[in-house]
C-alpha cells in the first residue's frame, strides 16, 4: 500500500463519528452541591402536571428529576432505575419524594421506600391518585374491563401504546392486548376539548365505550403540598 493510499484510509477513519460515551444515570447528581431542597424523583408521564403545580404554588424548595415515561411498558425495570437515581442523589438533598404509585412493580417500589426511607404517591397507579381511591374503586366496580388514559397518555398514545406495543406494525396485537377491555375512561387533569376529542377517537379506534371524567390533579397536588408543611 503506498503512502497516499494509507493516508487516505486514515483520513476516512478520522471522519467517522466517534461513538458517544454513555453516562450512567447516577452521574447527574455528582455535579450538584448539597442542598436543602426536596427532590421529586418522578415518572416522566407526570412531568407537565408537576411542573404546573410547582409554578402555580411557588414551591421553590422542590427540585425535579424525571425518568422516561416509556418505562411503563416495562414496569419490572422501574425499581432498578429508581434505585440508581436514589443512590446518586440521596446525599445531595434534604429529602427525596418518589413521584410514582406502585405502577405494576408488584411492591418493588415499596421495598425501596423502606430501604431509602422515602415516600411515594398513594395508590396502585396514577389513575387511582388522580381520580381518588373511592372514585377509582367505583369506576372499577362499574366496569372492571376499563382502560384508563390521562392527559399525558392521550397526547402520547400513538408513541407509547400504538407504536410502543407494536400495534402499528402488527395490527393483530390489538385484539390480543385489548381483548378483555370494554370501556375507555379518560381522566382529565385539565378541561381541554381537543384532548377529549382525541380520547374519544382513541376509544373508537380500540372499539371501546367512551367515558370522560374531569379529576384535576387529585392526590398529586395534595401530596406535593404536604411536602411544604413537613
Amino acid at each position: 500500500m503506498n503512502g497516499f493510499e494509507n493516508h487516505r484510509r486514515r483520513g476516512r477513519q478520522s471522519l467517522k463519528a466517534k461513538p458517544e460515551k454513555k453516562v450512567s444515570q447516577e452521574k447527574w447528581a455528582e455535579r450538584l452541591e448539597p442542598s436543602d431542597k426536596i427532590l421529586i424523583l418522578a415518572c416522566g408521564a407526570l412531568a407537565k402536571e408537576i411542573a404546573v403545580l410547582i409554578r402555580l404554588n411557588g414551591w421553590t424548595h422542590l427540585q425535579t428529576r424525571f425518568l422516561p415515561a416509556k418505562l411503563h411498558n416495562t414496569p419490572e425495570k422501574i425499581a432498578d432505575q429508581l434505585r440508581i437515581n436514589l443512590q446518586g442523589a440521596q446525599a445531595k438533598f434534604s429529602r427525596i419524594f418518589i413521584g410514582y404509585a406502585d405502577c405494576g412493580t408488584g411492591g418493588k417500589i415499596d421495598s425501596l421506600l423502606e430501604e431509602f426511607q422515602v415516600q411515594r404517591l398513594p395508590g396502585a397507579h396514577c389513575y387511582e391518585f388522580f381520580s381518588g381511591k373511592d372514585s377509582f374503586a367505583e369506576l372499577m366496580e362499574e366496569e372492571i374491563g376499563s382502560f384508563f388514559l390521562t392527559d399525558f397518555l392521550v397526547e402520547a398514545f400513538d408513541k407509547l401504546v400504538w407504536q410502543g406495543m407494536k400495534i402499528h406494525t402488527h395490527p393483530e396485537l390489538l385484539g390480543i392486548y385489548f381483548k378483555h377491555y370494554k370501556k375507555l375512561v379518560y381522566l382529565g387533569q385539565v378541561e381541554n376539548v381537543a384532548l377529549q376529542t382525541q380520547a374519544s377517537e382513541i376509544a373508537e379506534r380500540l372499539g371501546l365505550e367512551y367515558e370522560y371524567r374531569f379529576t384535576g390533579y387529585g392526590e398529586l397536588g395534595h401530596s406535593l403540598s404536604a411536602l411544604a408543611t413537613k
